[in-house]
This record gives structure tokens, sequence and C-alpha cells, in this order.
């Protein structure tokens, strides 16, 4: 076998290949992109073992072993297509390795290559090395992944805007529920206390209507009301900076209010073409965005989750247990995916809706004095369980035969 150490960087990647006793038989730096792929498959045919010759290409190319601190991109797709094993080595974890090998704290491209060799060489066995995934999977990822990304921005501009809005002008708090909603954005015509007030009765009701709300009339007329109350009003300059930052705050929710709309369109999209996602979307709780998320982190690599154990402990529903002489404690686990941790537990939540047996097994838990968060994850953690067993034997959830009992005894 012929290991190799990747350590990447944006334009350039510096590679080590070893054989199985560990002789270092070349050194490189590669550039980023083809060229560099090139160059390395050509490195790689140099320093083959001469019994490589009898055997086909496709069973040389996995004898190959490369480490690198990532899982994704180009260059590992690139890999993984000639068939190499590809470890995507988690970065922490590779530095408590080169701590273990050195204490100066020095650190170099050519010795953090020699460090990645060495872990895929000896420790591999410790390491899961990159997943499967198809296509349409990793489609589904990028996409889901955006979209929540794109969300998550516009919470931030949203308190930006709430922020700006409570030091001159409160009463647009007052009037709106929620400021990135279409009637709230329509501060953009009144964005200040000046202008709010001359705000017309027609004008807010044809933003109330546009908006598809009921009851436009006496909505406007309450709107109306609290927007030319007599309010504290902040000097001229200052009011007129606010003013600035409320438009241009309200200009970027509009254009990602766009945006979110659009991209969840592409992600519903992926998701129906996926072939498990009928197997999620059968489970309550889960919809178009949420399913494609929680599918996306978790991929769709038949051989990458051994049982209903790793995908617990993937999402970090599985409590990890500390024990040192006498004194035990079982606490959350906060190592984990964030992305697929927060999904699994807004499906926990989501899922007491449709399924009653969700909802009873809830309910025990807090009467038992546990809180929330952490019946949540347990509740959570129960349907890891399900989830595992519906892809594994190809089955959809069905609520009628498998309610309360079947939450309860789920693996």
């Amino acid at each position: 076998m012929l290991f190799v150490g990747d350590d990447w960087a944006e334009d350039h990647h510096d590679v080590e290949i070893v054989d199985e006793a560990g002789k270092v038989l070349a050194r490189r730096r590669l550039p980023e992109g083809l060229a560099g792929v090139t160059r390395l498959h050509a490195l790689l045919a140099e320093h083959a073992p001469p019994e490589w010759a009898d055997i086909d290409p496709a069973s040389a190319a996995t004898q190959v072993v490369v480490g690198i601190e990532t899982d994704r991109g180009p260059w590992v797709g690139a890999l993984v297509a000639a068939g190499y094993t590809v470890y995507g080595l988690n970065p922490m974890s590779v530095a408590r390795y080169r701590e273990r090998h050195s204490t100066s704290g020095a650190k170099s491209d050519t010795a953090d290559a020699h460090l990645l060799v060495g872990i895929v060489r000896l420790d591999r066995a410790h390491h899961r090395s990159v997943a499967g995934d198809s296509a349409i999977g990793e489609a589904v990822k990028v996409s889901a992944r955006t979209h929540q990304s794109l969300i998550w921005d516009r919470t931030r501009h949203v308190l930006r805007l709430r922020s700006a809005l409570r030091e001159f002008l409160p009463a647009a708090m007052r009037a709106f529920e929620e400021l990135d909603s279409p009637e709230a954005l329509q501060l953009a015509l009144a964005p200040d206390p000046d202008t709010a007030a001359r705000l017309s009765r027609a004008k807010i009701v044809r933003a109330l209507t546009a908006a598809n709300r009921r009851e436009v009339t006496a909505r406007a007329e309450k709107i109306r009301q609290v927007l030319t109350a007599p309010e504290l009003r902040r000097p001229s300059p200052v009011q007129d900076a606010y003013s600035a930052i409320v438009a241009s705050e309200v200009a970027l929710i509009t254009v990602l209010n766009t945006q979110i709309e659009r991209l969840g369109q592409v992600v519903a999209e992926h998701f129906g073409r996926h072939r498990d996602a009928d197997f999620y979307a059968s489970l309550p709780g889960l919809g178009v965005i949420l399913g494609a998320r929680i599918l996306g982190e978790f991929g769709d690599d038949p051989h990458r989750y051994a049982d209903a154990k790793c995908r617990k402990a993937y999402a970090g529903t599985a409590p990890i247990t500390r024990a040192s002489g006498t004194r035990k404690v079982v606490l959350a686990r906060y190592a984990r995916n964030r992305r697929l941790g927060d999904g699994v537990q807004q499906w926990a939540f989501c899922s007491m809706r449709g399924s009653p047996g969700a909802r009873a097994y809830y309910q025990s838990l807090r009467a038992r004095g546990i809180g929330h968060q952490a019946a949540l994850r347990q509740l959570a953690n129960r349907w890891l369980g399900i989830l595992h067993g519906c892809l594994r034997h190809r089955t959809f959830y069905d609520e009628n035969t498998a309610s309360a009992h079947h939450l309860n005894t789920a693996a």
C-alpha cells in the first residue's frame, strides 16, 4: 500500500508519500486544480510497487490511502473518483496528534503532511473515510446548507433592524409583529418618524393587501394610530443617520427574503428527486426543507452508519459518560454536527403535533422532571433510531402501527 499525507491550502497542496514501512518515497508541493491532481497521479504511479503491474487499475487505486483535513471540494472529489481511500481528518484531532509528537509548538506545511501520512498509516482504524454520497445527495446537502445560512443571515439583519428602530423609532416595533414580514418591509417608504407619521392609510392598506393579510382596513387603522402617536425624537442629524441604516437593512432583508424563497424551491426540487425522500417525508414533523437538511447532513451512503448509535452520536443526541474512580456523570454531547443537531431538535419539537406517541413520550419525560431541551433531545434520539430502521429496511413509518410503543422501544 501507499500512504499520502496532503496538507492543503487555497492554491497548493504539500504532499508526502510513504510505503507500508513508513519509508518516505516523495515530498512535493503541487498546485491546486487539475494540474496538481494529474501530477499526484503520476507521482503515485512512479512509486507504485512492482506487483501492482499484475492487478487492474481499479484494484490498485484502492491500495492508496490519503489523509487530508477536509472532506469536500473538487480536489477531494477527484481523489475519491480515482478510487483512492480518502480520510477527511478533523483538524482538531490532527492538532492533538501534533501535540503528541511535538511540544515546541513548531508547525510547517511539510511537517503537517508528514503528520497526516503517519495518522492514516498507523491509526486509520480510529477514523472514518470520506462518505460515498451520491451526486443528488451532495446537491441536497449543499442547497439545504446554503438555504439555512441565508435564513441565519436574515435573522442577523432583522436583529440589527430592530436595534436601530429601538434607538429612534420604537413605534415601528409595536406596529408590526414581525419585522421581516412584507408589510413591515414597507418601512422603506417611511424610514424615519416624520415620514412614518405622514404615512397615509391607503399606503398601509396596499402594503397589507400585497402581503395577503386579512382585515386590512382595521389593521391599517391600528398601524397608523401607532405610527402617528407622539413619541420622543432624536436630533435631526442622528435621526437621518438611523433612517439610512433602516433603509439599508430593509433592502437587504427584502433581497434575502426573495433569495430564500428561490433557494427553497431548489432544495425542494433536489429533495424530491432523491431515492430516500419518501422515507424521510413519512416521519411526523419532517417537511421538505427540514427533511432535506437532515438527509443532506446524514448523506446517503448506505454503509456510512453501522447502526443507529452512529447516527445518534453524529447528531449529538446520544449522551456521553465520564467516569473516573467512583465518580460517574452523564453529559450532553457537544462534539457533534451542529447543523444536524439543530435540525433533529427542531424535528423532535415538530413531531409532537403529528405523532401522539411522540407527544406522550415527551410528556412522560417532562413528568419525570426533565427539562424541555433535554426531553426534546431524548425524543430526537428515539426518532433517529426509527429513521435508521426505516432506511435500513426500506420501509415507511406508520403511526397507526408504531405509536407510543414504537417510540419507547426504538433502538
